[in-house]
């Protein structure tokens, strides 16, 4: 059976942008898995735009699809 990892976020109202970097005018995600076991993942992806408007979007898409998944991911 595959470990189970759930997803460990920190964002802050005063930080919009947490989990975005903008990589040569693409921004792109960042965050962490963590499981039971103590095991971390930082898995990154592009999120394929040049609008922060729309990566945030993205972001928020992504963490919500996360969220009703039970925050669990098999990895």
């Amino acid at each position: 059976m595959p470990t189970k990892h759930h997803l460990a976020t920190r964002r802050t109202k005063n930080n919009p942008n947490h989990h975005l970097w903008k990589n040569h005018g693409t921004w792109c995600i960042r965050f962490t898995l963590r499981s039971t076991t103590g095991e971390s993942k930082r898995p990154a992806y592009s999120l394929k735009t040049p609008n922060l408007d729309a990566a945030r979007r993205k972001r928020d898409r992504i963490f919500a699809d996360l969220h009703n998944n039970s925050g669990n991911i098999a990895a």
